[in-house]
């Protein structure tokens, strides 16, 4: 989930308490290169977290650091309402062909492909907005589709006891803004919001309500069961899933060129506290290489750019160590 930088999110700070971490220590016959490399990446703050694991045939191998913290991981958790929705489709009670409405009633910040239009569209066009471009209002339209306890029993059934997601992206925004849990306060509320109105203390974005938070042993242990088909009963269910997966942004950022992959990347900026997060699997000479990289930081906003590039260069450098690791 990413909340507008500008508008949405420059509103008074208070710096969010950071959650506990402990850093792991490598074991032994780890390739030195990745765990170099992810070294790295955990310095970039106190906050940090990732797991990268390749199912070599030969020789598998698994780097961690802080794999079991909880984090805030925003749109990553996409891939849950992703599946639960294929899932629906698979047992014949939702179609990708079904026209899904767009409108003020299901409207959320940061949309980039939906925020300024209304009418309807294919459930595979809202499908595809949510992962190519983290579209909040096709996020919405999906959840309230598949529905959030059938991706809460999907979670729960992949044995995900980290993982939650919001009921909406803006009940979270609601929720994050100060209305009571289970208040949606609409896109007019939205709007007031972003106008400077008020709706009650603001909250920390990683809580146990309203939230989108995880770990990276999580999301990897989820990506190497989910791309197996683990969840689906029919082939062409997961043909879809990494079809559509491998449609997000994020993967030509950061996996190396011609290194076929899938994923979901998730950021915010709320109130001081900000987030990236990139998990999913890379295949490398025929072996899943699954990774989780996430970053928790409070600052002012003047840190988001340069943190950003950080983030960016360091997963660049984990992932391209991964596949020259595994090759």
């Amino acid at each position: 989930m990413h909340l507008d930088r500008r508008r949405l999110l420059a509103m008074t700070a208070s710096a969010c308490a950071a959650p506990a971490v402990v850093r792991e220590v490598a074991a032994a016959g780890e390739p030195a290169r990745v765990q170099a490399a992810v070294e790295r990446f955990g310095r970039l703050s106190p906050t940090t977290s990732c797991l990268v694991a390749a199912e070599h045939a030969a020789a598998p191998w698994r780097v961690a650091h802080n794999a079991a913290a909880r984090l805030f991981v925003g749109s990553a958790v996409k891939t849950f309402i992703l599946a639960q929705y294929l899932r629906e489709v698979e047992a014949g009670r939702l179609s990708e062909s079904t026209q899904m409405k767009i409108d003020d009633a299901v409207r959320s910040p940061s949309s980039p492909v939906f925020l300024n239009l209304t009418g309807t569209t294919p459930a595979r066009s809202v499908l595809e907005a949510m992962i190519t471009h983290s579209d909040n209002t096709a996020t919405d339209v999906a959840l309230a589709a598949a529905g959030p306890a059938q991706v809460r029993a999907l979670i729960a059934e992949a044995g995900l006891t980290d993982t939650q997601i919001p009921d909406s992206t803006r009940r979270l925004i609601s929720y994050l803004a100060g209305a009571p849990e289970g208040v949606d306060i609409g896109w007019d509320g939205v709007l007031r919001m972003e106008s400077g109105g008020s709706f009650g203390a603001l909250r920390q974005a990683l809580n146990d309500k309203q939230t989108m938070a995880s770990t990276a042993g999580d999301l990897v242990r989820w990506y190497q069961q989910a791309l197996r088909g683990t969840f689906f009963k029919k082939p062409e269910t997961l043909v879809e899933l990494k079809r559509i997966q491998a449609m997000a942004d994020a993967i030509a950022m950061a996996v190396p060129s011609d290194t076929v992959a899938y994923g979901k990347g998730g950021s915010i900026d709320w109130n001081g506290f900000h987030c990236l997060c990139f998990a999913g699997q890379m295949i490398v000479a025929k072996a899943p290489v699954t990774f989780c990289l996430t970053l928790n930081w409070n600052g002012p906003n003047d840190t988001i750019v340069g943190m950003t590039s950080a983030f960016i260069a360091a997963t660049i450098e984990v992932l391209r160590e991964s596949v020259q690791a595994t090759g």
